[in-house]
C-alpha cells in the first residue's frame, strides 16, 4: 500500500507522545518499514494496525494506527505510540527469525 503521509491533529498528537515518543520518531519508524499486524481487538470501529519495528536511532516502537482517505491520499493516523520493553523486543525478534525460517 502506498502511503502519502500522515495525519495529525491534536487528538492525536497528544496521545501519541504522552509515553515521550515524538512525532519525528513515529514517522522514522514508518520509513524503516515496520513489521504490521492488524490489531483485531481494537478494531471496533475501523481496522487498527500495529506497527513494530526500530527508528534510525535505533529504538524500538510499537505504534497503533489506522489508516484514512482524505483528498484522495493515503494517510497513516497514529492512534498511539510508546517505546518497547526489552521483553517485547525478544518475542518479537523471535517471532521474526522463526517466520524467516519457515520461509526456507
Amino acid at each position: 500500500m502506498k502511503l502519502d503521509g500522515f495525519d495529525w491533529d491534536e487528538g492525536n498528537r497528544q496521545k501519541c507522545c504522552k509515553h515521550g515518543v515524538s512525532l519525528e520518531e513515529i514517522e522514522d519508524l514508518f520509513s524503516a518499514q515496520p513489521g504490521m499486524q492488524p490489531d483485531p481487538l481494537h478494531s471496533r470501529v475501523e481496522l487498527r494496525i500495529r506497527a513494530i519495528g526500530q527508528t534510525r536511532s535505533g529504538r524500538w516502537l510499537l505504534v497503533a494506527f489506522t489508516v484514512r482517505r482524505r483528498d484522495h491520499r493515503t494517510l497513516v493516523r497514529p492512534v498511539s505510540a510508546r517505546y518497547m520493553h526489552a521483553k517485547e523486543v525478544r518475542h518479537y525478534e523471535k517471532a521474526q527469525a522463526t517466520s524467516n525460517s519457515d520461509k526456507r
